[in-house]
């Protein structure tokens, strides 16, 4: 909100208080935009983002930074959600930025309610405590879980030509005779 003075008003002393109408204004807004910010999980202040973890039922781990506790947070509901399927699980894993996922399910060398997670090694590989959470979480009911470690490789391949030349030569044996 910019505050305009009609052109009648134009001098120095009016400019002054303009200006200071305009502080109180900016300040104004800035006090009454407070609270709605804190109900932001990923810019509210660490003990707000407390206390909303508190209401959602969401635990801090032990050396777990304060970004992915913000996104656990901020998430809550929406992971509740979507928990409980292929889909939802893998949106899960996009929300909280925990890299690749692959999921796969029924394999034919083992029990049918085994689910394989290749999970990138990134933070979920890192702290074990945190996947377990996860699966214990969001995972599907009646199911178990493995959950594999993936390194992703990143290669390189050049084409190039290659010409190859090829000769035969064929050698025979002549036997002398004596004579």
């Amino acid at each position: 909100m910019k505050l305009q003075l009609p052109w009648w008003m134009a001098g120095p002393e009016l400019s002054k208080v303009k200006t200071a109408a305009q502080d109180f204004f900016d300040d104004l807004i800035d006090v009454a935009k407070w609270p709605l910010e804190q109900l932001d999980a990923r810019q509210a202040s660490e003990g707000i983002v407390r206390l909303i973890a508190w209401q959602r039922g969401i635990d801090r781990f032990s050396n777990e930074n304060l970004k992915m506790f913000r996104l656990r947070v901020f998430y809550a509901y929406a992971n509740a959600k979507d928990a409980g399927s292929v889909v939802g699980f893998e949106r899960i894993f996009q929300r909280l930025e925990l890299g690749y996922l692959e999921q796969e399910e029924r394999l034919s060398n083992k029990d049918w309610d085994v689910i394989v997670l290749n999970v990138s090694n990134s933070v979920t590989a890192q702290n074990p405590e945190f996947m377990n959470w996860l699966i214990q979480t969001y995972g599907r009911t009646c199911r178990r879980y493995e959950w594999n470690v993936i390194t992703m490789l990143t290669m390189a391949v050049k084409s190039t030509t290659f010409d190859w030349d090829q000769q035969t030569y064929i050698a025979s044996l002549r036997v002398l005779s004596d004579g």
